[in-house]
């Protein structure tokens, strides 16, 4: 395993290790006994955990560098966006506020360590990384739509049974409906996304040579 795969590696088993710890304190002190699905492990800024569990063990070489691409681009995107609204990151115990703070800050570092990893990124790593994201919003999709009935979900806030809830997208989704909330939220992460990619490669174009 190549150092920088075990950095990533690392990276995910801390992450997996402190979502357990937050997936228990929820279940057993702030829902005693009751799992809440609202906070299943499958938003935006849960799948760099993932990702870095399984980075090292991609194959072939053009999905570890859309792994690679996922974690600089939209991983970074989430981490740093995060802040711009931190209701969600907010909690009655506060131990769980302290861990979604950290947990973001160091969704920040796990995307600035890909940046500057001094490999350039093509805009086809970019590409593959987008199909990276639209499939897990199909997985965050069939989530919402097979646990709604064990209780209130929202997986990557694209539930159409739920209001968006985003600053600015919500307005949207007030105005124009829903559904159009959704898929602009979706094609606005996207191209979120595509500027901090055109910023890496601007950085390692000139750092790299």
């Amino acid at each position: 395993m190549r150092r920088q795969n075990r950095i990533f590696f690392i990276f995910g088993i801390i992450l997996l290790l402190s979502e357990i710890w937050k997936q228990y304190c929820l279940t057993y002190i702030v829902n005693p006994g009751s799992y809440d699905w609202w906070y299943f492990p499958f938003q935006l800024c849960s799948i760099p955990m993932y990702v870095c569990l399984l980075l090292p063990f991609a194959v072939p070489e053009s999905i570890h560098r859309a792994m690679e691409a996922f974690l600089m681009d939209f991983g970074l995107l989430g981490g740093i966006f995060a802040f711009f609204d931190t209701s969600g990151m907010k909690y009655s115990f506060f131990p769980l506020t302290c861990h979604s703070y950290l947990w973001h800050i160091f969704l920040i570092i796990i995307g600035i360590t890909a940046g500057v990893s001094c490999r350039p990124q093509s805009w086809n790593d970019f590409k593959n990384s987008v199909y990276i994201y639209l499939s897990c919003c199909g997985i965050a999709s069939i989530f919402n739509v097979c646990f709604g009935s064990l209780g209130s979900i929202n997986m990557f806030y694209i539930n159409p049974a739920h209001r968006m809830s985003q600053k600015v997208f919500r307005n949207i989704a007030d105005a124009l409906g829903n559904n159009a909330g959704i898929l602009i939220y979706i094609a606005a992460t996207i191209l979120g996304a595509g500027i901090f990619h055109f910023i890496w490669r601007q950085i390692l174009k000139k750092s790299c040579h």
